[in-house]
């Protein structure tokens, strides 16, 4: 078996609450910083992004809030909401910085997977919904399913 075909077998956790209430403007691929338990976990799927962002300080880029759940046969145990810094390159960080300080927007995980052995997190930068926003969202989604529903019956 090759090393990519393994890959497949470890799950993607997604945020899927975040493309509902966000605009997601474009994303970004960065490395986590994790304890060894933490990896386990991860390839197990047990973590929750739903409540988690990102924010910059002290020139450094910080996910807070995200749940990973200590792995039950690890010796040592981890804090499962213990902040956990995000490995990006210093120019991306730099442009991070400049989109986020405009104001209205932030950093939002969409989702963790597996990427040739490694922890990656896709960061998007996003900016929030209002309620008509999102009303239309789903409206467009229902007539998108109404006309792919109408396509397959169609001969």
């Amino acid at each position: 078996m090759s090393d990519r075909a393994a890959n497949n077998f470890s799950p993607r956790i997604t945020n899927r609450r975040a493309f509902h209430q966000y605009f997601i403007t474009h994303k970004i691929e960065c490395g986590i910083a994790l304890l060894g338990s933490e990896v386990k976990s991860l390839r197990w799927g047990r973590c929750q992004l739903s409540e988690s962002y990102a924010r910059i300080e002290n020139g450094e880029l910080i996910l807070h809030g995200c749940h990973i759940d200590p792995y039950e046969k690890a010796a040592i145990g981890h804090e499962p909401l213990r902040e956990r810094k995000l490995l990006v390159h210093k120019r991306e960080l730099n442009r991070l910085e400049s989109e986020t300080s405009q104001g209205a927007t932030t950093l939002i995980p969409l989702a963790i997977y597996f990427k040739d052995g490694r922890a990656k997190l896709e960061l998007g930068v996003a900016k929030g919904k209002k309620a008509h926003d999102k009303r239309e969202s789903i409206k467009r989604k229902e007539i998108d399913r109404e006309v792919r529903r109408a396509m397959t019956h169609r001969r």
